[in-house]
């Protein structure tokens, strides 16, 4: 039998995550003793005695019913079948997607074609959806490699409909504006937001309208430069920035679809009009990523009467992740992530073959962008306001990442923004360890914590009862 073991009172930051405030809390416990009948114990361990303030933190990760997304003002399709349905097809579609830029694109390895190559990379290339909309398809299983090369680790769309401020570092504030990034990023789609309009024209023309109503005439090329994305004779496939992409061919102007100054000479009524129907792609595929969701877990089932749903392990696992309210200060509500940004201090290390970006400012940098950002929720095309942005800049934001969310946690093929751990175990042992000054002396919220390896396993295996069932499998590909 286990005896003696010790509430820890500095507990572990986990799992990807980011860091814990020092000062929270799940309050004072009592000597109640244990709140319910637990199994027999598995081997030598037995169950830890919860106590009342333990029992009640716990149950505010697991409400009888997890709650569906809230409701998103930025969004009146939001909670639409047809637009989700829409936006179905716009996830799992490739045809937005520009050419393949890195010579890494050679076909294989996990690449999504050769060099040049257009119409190669859709949302689902890097959130797959038989994995948990996580990327299992990148070289390496750590950053994405689309276009070319990310930086960061894609992460997990599954219960993303909770979160308001979204990306790692914050800097989209709506599901709708989200799509602007990977569709215009040379590393990502390598698109642009007229070739994006151009093939919705082409082909989703009608279920688009369906939900959104009429299209700018965006076959009127006297108002819509046409942007081809093969070549026609006169303008390769491949072409790069600044290298023959203005040409003509039967007095049609010629890029490519990672091109933006087609966009730019138009007139502002006109750019308004394309970046309305981006938008609404946005709003489309945000309705459908409301729909993915991990589910309850064991540890929803332990917690509400089936006391035989999880491990004493995994028990012990639980009642570290409350006590003094380390990890519950950060990892809290329904879904374990207060939806903030917090600084760990993670210094940088080679990933997927030798990235490292040694300077990620993180939230400082992302949480100035969105703000400065037209399109973001204050902006014309969002739906409503609902006072989601932060007035400036905290202090606070240097080098911090916005926590994720713990459910289906264990199915994630790496962790943490770099996606440097690729186990729980090492997410642990990086947490443990209390984190290093990194990207500024001073701003890691972390301290060491001092937990044996039994308590690291204990925690990795409460961790692993957070799975649920996933999203539904009609959700997990192309409708």
């Amino acid at each position: 039998m286990r005896r003696g073991r010790p509430v820890i009172g500095y507990v572990l930051v986990l799992a990807a995550l980011a860091a814990c405030s020092k000062d929270g809390g799940a309050g004072e416990t009592s000597d109640a003793g244990p709140l319910l009948d637990a199994s027999p114990d598995v081997g030598d361990q037995a169950p830890p005695a919860f106590t009342t303030a333990e029992w009640t933190a716990l149950l505010s990760l697991s409400p009888v019913t997890l709650p569906p997304p809230p409701a998103d003002v930025t969004n009146a399709k939001a909670d639409d079948p047809a637009a989700a349905a829409l936006g179905q097809m716009l996830f799992y579609t490739p045809l937005f997607a520009g050419p393949l830029l890195d010579g890494e694109n050679d076909g294989k390895d996990g690449s999504l074609g050769t060099q040049g190559e257009t119409g190669k990379v859709a949302c689902a290339s890097c959130h797959v959806g038989s994995t948990d909309f996580t990327d299992t398809r990148s070289p390496s299983h750590q950053i994405s490699f689309a276009s070319s090369w990310g930086r960061r680790r894609a992460p997990s769309l599954l219960d993303v409909g909770q979160t308001k401020l979204v990306m790692w570092d914050g800097r989209r504030d709506a599901l709708f504006n989200q799509v602007f990034g990977p569709m215009e990023s040379p590393v990502e789609m390598n698109s642009s937001r007229l070739y994006v309009a151009e093939q919705v024209f082409a082909s989703f023309q009608a279920p688009y309208e369906q939900v959104f109503g009429p299209m700018p005439p965006l076959g009127d090329t006297t108002r819509f430069p046409k942007i081809r994305a093969a070549d026609d004779g006169c303008h390769p496939v491949g072409a790069v920035p600044g290298e023959n992409n203005s040409l003509t061919c039967d007095g049609t102007w010629v890029g490519y679809p990672g091109d933006h100054g087609p966009f730019d000479s138009m007139a502002a009524a006109d750019q308004e009009a394309v970046t309305r129907v981006v938008a609404n792609v946005g709003k489309a595929i945000g309705a459908f990523e409301r729909l993915l969701t991990c589910g309850p877990s064991r540890f929803d089932q332990f917690m509400h009467g089936s006391s035989s749903a999880l491990s004493a392990k995994e028990q012990w696992g639980a009642q570290l992740f409350v006590s003094a309210g380390r990890c519950i200060s950060c990892h809290t509500g329904p879904f374990l992530s207060d939806q903030k940004f917090h600084a760990v201090g993670l210094p940088p290390a080679s990933v997927a073959g030798g990235f490292i970006d040694v300077n990620d400012q993180g939230a400082s940098v992302g949480l100035a962008a969105i703000l400065a950002d037209p399109l973001n929720s204050k902006g014309i095309y969002s739906d409503g306001y609902d006072g989601r942005l932060p007035a400036s800049v905290p202090s606070s934001a240097t080098g911090a990442f916005r926590t994720p969310a713990l459910r289906c946690v264990s199915r994630r093929p790496s962790f943490l923004h770099t996606a440097q751990a690729t186990s729980l175990d090492a997410v642990v042992l990086f947490f443990n360890s209390g984190g290093e000054g990194f990207p500024v002396p001073g701003t890691n919220e972390l301290s060491a914590l001092g937990l044996s390896e039994e308590q690291e396993a204990d925690l990795v295996a409460f961790l692993k009862a957070l799975d649920g069932p996933g999203a539904d499998p009609k959700y997990q590909q192309a409708p």
